[in-house]
């Protein structure tokens, strides 16, 4: 995909999103137009996205990247009968996608492993991306959403951390890991990443602000109860300078856009420290 114009913002660093985006469930027509408006808005260098269609002629990921002017890598899940059943149609292929600012140098897909009964094609994808002077290696995944299955998460996420482990390369910018993880922060699986050395990127939001991903005031969530914080955006230790350390995170997609929500999901942003004399400033 082609890039978009840079322009001066004064400010130097990376800003990530991670987003579920629902796939084809809902108003899912007018929902993508609202999920380009607050992609629009946040002007993200890269988004981690997870539950993407795609249909005959192209797919969500590749639009959102033709109209923000990204790049995009896309990984298509090798067993989308659960959700095609779900929905009626057979047509329509689900998958998980990385949008961004820099080119796609490195791309790998891995199949997450779970037991045969419970499969519907949950991947992790990799995308090495090529930023001036440095290579961010950068991540986004999707956790399988079984109840009661949290030992089968945290084997995905032992398989997630040898993925991420085996692409790490030599670059001074610390791995991003994003994904809807189906997992609360302090649950086994997310304290095994934890324990890798990877830090929740919540811990620099506004203790104040409210956290769920998965928010009950979103008419899309109907499971009744509180809300859940359950999507992640997780950093490996910074680089020389303070590279790659959280700034901030917050939020979006928290509302409607002309009268439609974008998901059933809330995205995560966070904005991370970059290096002014490698990474420019945010286009």
């Amino acid at each position: 995909m082609g890039r978009r114009e840079r322009r001066e913002t004064g400010g130097k660093g990376v800003r990530v999103v991670t987003w579920n985006l629902w796939w084809r469930f809902g108003p899912w027509a007018e929902r993508q137009k609202a999920v380009l408006a607050v992609l629009r808005e946040l002007r993200p260098d890269v988004v981690g996205l997870q539950e993407v269609w795609s249909a005959e002629g192209g797919n969500l990921a590749e639009w959102l990247a033709g109209e923000l002017g990204l790049h995009c890598a896309w990984a298509e899940s090798g067993a989308p009968g659960r959700w095609q059943r779900r929905i009626g149609d057979d047509t329509v292929g689900i998958g998980t996608a990385v949008l961004s600012r820099w080119p796609v140098a490195e791309r790998a897909v891995l199949r997450l492993p779970v037991p045969e009964e419970l499969d519907d094609g949950r991947l992790a994808l990799y995308a090495g991306l090529d930023t001036p002077g440095h290579l961010v290696p950068f991540f986004t995944t999707h956790l399988t959403s079984v109840p009661n299955a949290s030992a089968v998460r945290a084997g995905q996420v032992a398989a997630l951390a040898e993925f991420v482990a085996g692409h790490r390369r030599e670059t001074g910018f610390p791995p991003v890991v994003t994904g809807d993880f189906n997992a609360r922060p302090d649950s086994d699986e997310l304290r095994l990443l934890g324990e890798r050395g990877f830090l929740d990127a919540w811990r620099y939001a506004d203790p104040a602000a409210p956290s769920a991903t998965v928010d009950p005031a979103n008419p899309y969530v109907t499971s009744g109860g509180p809300g859940l914080r359950i999507d992640h955006i997780r950093v490996g230790p910074p680089g020389p300078g303070g590279l790659g350390r959280v700034r901030a995170v917050r939020r979006a997609g928290d509302g409607p856009v002309d009268g439609v929500w974008p998901s059933d999901h809330l995205a995560v942003v966070a904005d991370l420290d970059g290096d002014g004399g490698h990474l420019p400033d945010r286009a």
